[in-house]
């Protein structure tokens, strides 16, 4: 591999938070948010709204996620 052009890989902590699930893996992505884990060690935190803890086909619960109002903003835009 060609020294210089590849991202730096650290670890980071991904938190659901549907389901305030947690899980530190290696990632390039950045966060100014962080957060202290069981083992006393604070990593930047990325936070998604769904994982393998939340989604319907790990789960075999169908969830509702409204992300920011989506559907009271179509709603509104579009009722007559």
């Amino acid at each position: 591999m060609r020294k210089g052009i590849h991202p730096e890989y650290r670890k980071v902590v991904f938190q659901d938070t549907s389901s305030d699930y947690k899980f530190i893996t290696r990632s390039t992505m950045n966060s100014s948010e962080t957060i202290t884990m069981e083992d006393g060690v604070e990593y930047p935190v990325i936070k998604v709204e769904v994982s393998s803890a939340s989604h319907p086909f790990y789960t075999g619960k169908n969830i509702f996620v409204d992300t920011a109002g989506r559907v009271e903003k179509f709603n509104k835009r579009y009722k007559k």
